[in-house]
């Protein structure tokens, strides 16, 4: 949920924000209308309680011949009162409605446009080159006895795969790294629940317009996470924080699950798109004015981790079409595939200022004493994907696979991944 505020003093702000997100710009107008329809309702609510209160008073301290007809006026009174309140109960409801459906104002130079609309703010590494054929890394994977997916396929459908022997090694390896590094930053672990209740799924901004793309329980009434940001959001809800010494920072390891509705086609060899994998998620919970520092301070981390495993990669300022409702700025770092000739997509990093708070009503108190929502920012630190450019880009001729040296400790030592059948 936006600003209420900020919709009543800046709202040609938001209209801006809805047009660079491709957005209904009208929405802010109904919005604004709704606002001061909720607002004239309360006013009118409370006038007449207070002359309810007031004419209560009357009616107790009046001499007994005429307090029968002032209970009679009494009971109008009361009737007046309910019925100001089911009107004021009805526009708050009609306003949330309307606001809700308005995404989190973009921040100052977040790029207009869709998903091709994104500014690259920097690159890192030379793409590797190679004397000999690539392969790509379900081949590598199965040369290595590391990816299964035709088992995956039999024993849960399309797009699910087992990582097997090393396969399996590799990726509690990547996240056993990530996570030193989430602790080494001050981060707090967290092994977070997969599945939660509408209010929490809702409350970040999940079940808007990729409702179709969630998982949903219906005899539980419960969704299945397709990121730990979800639960780590949820963790504070309804609670005033304290921020005063320094920002919460946890790090949530969890196994994600996404319907993958909207990509029928897309990316269906190997393990690029698939409705299950792990990560390893970082969340923080900050004061607002220190929002955009500590977006920053979450890529640099990242690419900590990038660096020390030799991938090269770029970062871009996602346009404001490509965000989710909940994300005010989103920083993506995208790895090079060597094979598919591009880079992908492996981390995502999300600045959602207050909406997410706002929602779920996460505060943290002011000095004034008075309570305001904090801001909150999500990104990835590993995730299974991660095994993609890390085999392409490490590969050698026969098919094995050189450890990064930074990896190495996590895979007791091994400096080689060796096939386990002939190229």
């Amino acid at each position: 949920m936006i600003d209420p505020v900020l919709l009543r003093e800046n709202p040609e702000l938001i209209k801006r924000s809805q047009e660079a997100r491709g957005d209904s710009v009208a929405a802010v107008d109904s919005a604004l209308s709704a606002d001061a329809a909720r607002r004239a309702a309360i006013t009118s609510f409370e006038a007449l309680r207070a002359t309810q209160n007031q004419f209560g008073k009357r009616v107790a301290s009046a001499p007994p011949e005429e307090k029968k007809a002032l209970v009679a006026e009494a009971q109008s009174l009361a009737a007046e009162v309910k019925a100001a309140g089911a009107a004021a109960a009805d526009a708050e409801a009609r306003f949330t409605t309307i606001v809700r459906s308005i995404a989190n104002p973009v921040i100052d130079g977040v790029p207009s446009g869709g998903e091709e609309n994104f500014t690259t703010l920097r690159t890192h590494g030379e793409t590797p080159t190679f004397d000999f054929e690539p392969r790509d890394h379900l081949e590598l994977g199965e040369l290595l006895g590391a990816i299964d997916m035709a088992r995956g396929a039999k024993v849960s459908g399309s797009r699910f795969y087992f990582l097997r022997g090393i396969g399996a090694r590799l990726e509690i390896a990547l996240m056993n790294m990530a996570l030193d590094h989430a602790l080494a930053a001050g981060f707090v672990p967290l092994i977070t629940p997969t599945l939660v209740r509408p209010e929490i799924m809702d409350g970040t901004g999940f079940l808007g317009e990729h409702n179709d793309e969630v998982y949903y329980l219906p005899g539980d009434d419960l969704y299945l996470t397709g990121t730990s940001e979800v639960a780590l959001a949820g963790y504070h809800k309804d609670e005033i924080l304290d921020l005063s010494a320094e920002p919460l920072r946890y790090a949530g390891w969890s196994t994600c699950y996404r319907r993958e509705a909207g990509s029928g086609g897309k990316d269906t060899r190997g393990i690029i798109r698939v409705h299950q994998f792990n990560k390893l998620e970082m969340f923080t919970y900050v004061l607002p004015e220190n929002a955009e520092a500590e977006h920053d301070r979450l890529v640099a981390l990242q690419e900590d981790m990038l660096q020390a495993l030799g991938l090269s990669y770029r970062v871009i300022d996602v346009a404001a079409g490509d965000l989710g409702s909940s994300a005010a700025r989103k920083f993506d770092i995208e790895a090079w595939v060597p094979t598919q000739g591009a880079y992908r997509e492996l981390t995502s990093t999300s600045n959602c200022t207050t909406y997410q708070a706002r929602r779920l009503d996460i505060r943290y108190r002011t000095e004034s004493g008075k309570t305001a929502p904090v801001a909150t920012l999500n990104g990835t630190l590993a995730t299974t994907r991660w095994i993609v450019a890390l085999l392409e880009t490490h590969q050698q001729a026969d098919g094995s696979v050189r450890v990064p040296e930074a990896l190495r400790p996590f895979l007791g030592g091994l400096e080689l991944l060796e096939p386990v059948s002939r190229p």
